[in-house]
């Protein structure tokens, strides 16, 4: 199989496009049955060369790439084509630039130091609209873009000249953390600790405190991911060098890092008075949200609320956990479906730890699909609850494995 660091382009476009759909490979097996002029072989077949397009072992002949095109609707160039020539993008309307526009990109990837403002500015925003595509169709589909759109800014960051480059720089630190967030989400920890240092370092460089601040604090996750509490706390707490030069969403980033850093030891009261801190923190910032950096789209007063949330469940209080993340679900947009299945197995357990094994097996059941799909460390979340659930012997750890089952075909 392919790695998802280093799948073709084209490949990462067709996970994208099915995932989109909210189909499972079985399902566009079907889809493409019935496009199809003339018979396919058995479903399971169909189904193999669907995961081998997706991983891009194979690359769809004409009859495929007709049959796709048919199923998803969109021309051969949108789905395996270049949209944007001098720069691969998943095909979103919000990214065409105007004739004039692409002329400037074209010219600055083939001559980096006639790179201007605009230029910059459209790499900007085409890495602000992955980030929210991210959200919905998960880290896979995108590496490999992100991959590519990183070498090109980075070869326009070196052409860049004067206060122009600092602006350039800062983005090049941007598409490194957003890798590397990809990278960790992947499981792959190793690319995500290096891409998360290369990020830092850029973002030393171009005098960007708030990004510097926030890879610390996306290392700082990575180590609590892994289980190393110390090391998480150590991270968050290094995050807080910056304040001063950083947003009050920054510093409560950071906060609620050292929060969960405690809560991993078991360590309560340390736990809760840096989580009370980040509320303020973070209730402060949501007055001005235009103050913060781009890239805390996504970091709100909801969000705030399943990190505490996460805390209690690691300091075994049920009650609080489940009030926590239920409230913050509540807020969370239907779209963000990656996070959705966590923040689901997340609730999962907090009904176990209450007891409430009919509640664990509704949440687990409703979020397996989307686990299975977009978040594996979700999954590894749900098969923990249905193992919980089987030790206790209580009726549900085969439902919820059975749904995980389902999900994966």
């Amino acid at each position: 199989m392919s790695d998802n660091a280093t799948a073709p382009v084209w490949a990462g476009r067709l996970l994208a496009a099915r995932n989109s759909k909210g189909w499972s490979q079985r399902e566009l097996a079907q889809e493409l049955a019935r496009a199809s002029d003339k018979p396919l072989p058995e479903l399971p077949n169909v189904i193999r060369r669907i995961r081998g397009h997706e991983t891009g072992e194979h690359r769809p002949d004409a009859f495929y790439t007709q049959l796709y095109c048919k199923a998803f609707g969109l021309t051969e160039d949108q789905l395996f084509g270049t949209i944007i020539k001098p720069v691969p993008t998943l095909a979103l309307p919000t990214l065409a630039p105007d004739p004039d526009l692409y002329e400037r990109i074209t010219r600055a990837i083939e001559h980096p130091s006639r790179v201007d403002l605009a230029t910059v500015e459209w790499l900007e925003h085409c890495l602000a609209e992955h980030r929210r595509v991210e959200d919905t169709i998960g880290s896979r589909p995108l590496l490999p873009l992100i991959h590519a759109q990183l070498s090109t800014v980075a070869d326009l960051a070196r052409g860049a000249r004067g206060p122009l480059a600092d602006r350039a720089v800062a983005a090049l630190a941007q598409y490194a953390q957003f890798l590397a967030w990809m990278c960790q989400d992947s499981r792959q920890h190793a690319a995500a600790l290096a891409w998360y240092d290369r990020s830092h370092a850029w973002a030393v460089e171009a005098g960007d405190a708030c990004l510097a601040s926030t890879t610390l604090n996306m290392r700082a996750h990575q180590a609590w991911s892994l289980g190393d509490a110390q090391r998480c706390i150590r991270l968050a707490e290094a995050s807080r060098w910056h304040d001063g030069r950083t947003t009050y969403g920054v510093q409560g980033m950071a906060a609620q890092m050292a929060g969960r850093g405690h809560a991993q030891l078991g360590e309560a009261n340390q736990a809760r008075t840096r989580l009370a801190e980040a509320e303020d923190l973070i209730r402060t910032a949501a007055e001005h949200p235009e103050n913060e950096p781009p890239w805390m789209y996504f970091y709100d007063e909801g969000w705030f609320l399943m990190q505490r949330g996460m805390a209690e469940l690691e300091l075994g209080d049920g009650r609080r956990a489940t009030d926590f993340i239920m409230r913050g679900l509540s807020t969370l947009p239907e779209s963000y479906r990656r996070d959705r299945a966590w923040y689901g197995a997340c609730l999962t357990r907090a009904h176990i730890l209450q007891g409430d094994i009919e509640a664990a097996t509704t949440v687990a059941t409703d979020v397996a699909q989307d686990a299975v799909t977009l978040n594996a460390y979700a999954v590894k979340e749900l098969r923990r609850a249905a193992h919980e659930i089987a030790k206790a012997s209580a009726s549900g750890a085969k439902t919820i494995t059975a749904a995980l089952a389902h999900g994966s075909r």
